[in-house]
This record gives structure tokens, C-alpha cells and sequence, in this order.
């Protein structure tokens, strides 16, 4: 167990932090699916707009730490490619 204040402290931040970042990381999950959905179904009109719609969000969890910056460009690269493919 932390004795010190600053210990302490950072270990309340630290969750706050982890929970945040939990929820951000789901979001982006959540958009991801919605174009992986879109993309099972045939639906070419729905899945452009599922992608442009996780293309943001994406790209904030890069700008938030919570995904690498290389591995949201790999998402984006082959989410895009399924898309064009089905259009």
C-alpha cells in the first residue's frame, strides 16, 4: 500500500484514468464493428458511412494515448480496402 501523499494520489488518478481510457477503447470497438456489420451485410452506402464515422474516432484515441498511432493507420488501411472492395 501507498504510504506517501503523492503515491496516493497518483493511484486514485490512475483509475480514473484506466476507466476513461476503457470507455474510449470501447468506442472505437463500437464504430469498428458498425463498419465490420456494414460490410458482412453487402451494405455499400452503409458501410462508407460507418467508416466515416470511425475514421474520427480513431484517430482521437491515437491523439489520446489509448491506441498507436500505427496501428490505427493499419485499421483505417484495411477497413477502407473491405469497404472499396464491396463498392
Amino acid at each position: 500500500m501507498a504510504h506517501h501523499q503523492s503515491a496516493k494520489k497518483r493511484i486514485r488518478r490512475n483509475e480514473r484514468r484506466r476507466v476513461i481510457n476503457a470507455n474510449r477503447v470501447g468506442r472505437i470497438r463500437t464504430y469498428v464493428k458498425a463498419v465490420e456489420t456494414a460490410i458482412e451485410g453487402g451494405d455499400a452506402a452503409g458501410a462508407k458511412e460507418a467508416l466515416k464515422a470511425a475514421q474520427p474516432e480513431i484517430q482521437r484515441g491515437v491523439t489520446k494515448g489509448v491506441v498507436h498511432k500505427n496501428t490505427a493507420n493499419r485499421k483505417l488501411s484495411r477497413l477502407s480496402a473491405r469497404v472499396k472492395a464491396i463498392g
